[in-house]
């Protein structure tokens, strides 16, 4: 069957033929930039020079930055009327364009959404902040824990005595990277069909309390209660949390249903008829004892073995070196190895434009060759 003219080649990715520039930034910028080529689309990163008029990206370890994969970079000084000018060159020639610096920087740069804009009539102009373009907090600094706490989110999390963060994982990567990537695929769509570009306000205090709609369903019907680990999804009931076994290595349950339930007390040989009171809050701590005395009998490996992938919904925690080795990752290929640095492989799959193999970071690029990439005369 012949190949649509719109149809990517084979092995180009669903986003093959979209062009984004990047303008260097920390958190998830990056990695939304990294989504989108880890999907096809063509990349180009735009750092900004030291003194010496090297990327700052050169004073790193760059072919270590996973986030910064499937790249081509140029090195502008964006104080230099010149290389403000090659930038715009780009810009003029892009589909989306990516910034995550504080409000107004880029319209002191001279390369704010309405100049971009002028410039490209459908351009996507993504923007990645903290608090957002607008609001009593907009000009404030801060970082994954404070868009967590001001979302409500970070009171739900950690131990019944301290908040704690999940890593930056909500907020930075959830609420941030993967909103913000999902805005600029939207608006490219509709520019798509309508020539109109527009500028996507992306919050990670948005995202995270966006991240939060289940939570905040329960509470609104009653089910949430303001103390962690007293709840279902946090730590407080016995059939959903973690237990350390006999060799300090820990499991997973997460035996919601009463179906799976069921299947776990018969896994585990418990016949106790105080079980039985799955859902009365009131008896939680006293059964969450209980299995962990159950649990802590056994090797974790050993509890795996017996478990793992039957209906108990018992998983292994496994370590950043575990994880790569474990046999679903591996029949997946979850987890790729790029310039001898393992990291996860670009996600989700498509059964007819599966992505390229991403390139490993490099050290950057002659500004030459990016700039001929893209149709723009050398400066």
């Amino acid at each position: 069957m012949p190949q649509s003219a719109s149809t990517p080649p084979a092995g180009a990715g669903p986003l093959h033929g979209v062009r984004v520039v990047e303008f260097a930034a920390l958190g998830p910028a990056p990695m939304a930039a990294m989504l989108l080529a880890d999907l096809g689309a063509e990349v180009v990163r735009i750092e900004r020079k030291t003194a010496a008029g090297r990327p700052v990206a050169e004073l790193f370890d760059p072919q270590r930055d996973i986030l910064n994969r499937s790249r081509h970079t140029l090195a502008l000084d964006l104080k230099n009327p010149q290389d403000i000018d090659a930038a715009l060159a780009v810009i003029a020639r892009a589909d989306v364009l990516i910034e995550g610096f504080r409000p107004g920087v880029m319209e002191r740069l001279g390369l704010g959404p309405e100049v971009c804009l002028a410039r490209q009539p459908a351009l996507v102009y993504g923007r990645m902040t903290g608090w957002g373009q607008h609001g009593a907090l907009a000009p404030a600094v801060g970082h994954d824990i404070n868009y967590l706490a001001l979302s409500g989110a970070l009171h739900s999390i950690g131990g019944a005595g301290q908040p704690m963060p999940p890593l930056n994982l909500v907020a930075d990567c959830g609420g941030g990277a993967m909103l913000l990537a999902l805005g600029v695929l939207a608006a490219r769509l509709h520019a798509s069909q309508t020539g109109r570009g527009q500028v996507v306000d992306a919050a990670m205090t948005d995202g995270s309390a966006l991240l939060m709609s289940m939570i905040y369903t329960l509470h609104a019907m009653g089910e949430w209660r303001g103390q962690r680990e007293a709840n279902l999804l946090d730590g407080g009931a016995h059939f959903y949390g973690t237990y350390c076994c006999a060799d300090g290595k820990w499991l997973a349950v997460g035996a919601i249903e009463p179906q799976f339930y069921a299947a776990l007390l018969k896994a585990l040989g418990i016949d106790d008829p105080a079980f039985q009171a799955q859902w009365d809050r009131a008896h939680w701590p006293a059964l969450r004892a209980k299995l962990a005395q159950v649990f802590a009998q056994k090797p974790r490996d050993t509890w795996c073995a017996l478990l793992e992938g039957s209906d108990a919904c018992v998983s292994p925690v496994l370590d950043l070196d575990e994880a790569p080795r474990h046999a679903h990752n591996q029949s997946r290929q979850t987890f790729i190895e790029l310039n001898s640095v393992t990291q996860p492989a670009p996600a989700p799959r498509f059964s007819h434009t599966p992505p390229p193999t991403p390139r490993p970071p490099g050290v950057g690029d002659e500004v030459g060759e990016v700039l001929a990439r893209w149709g723009v005369a050398p400066r």
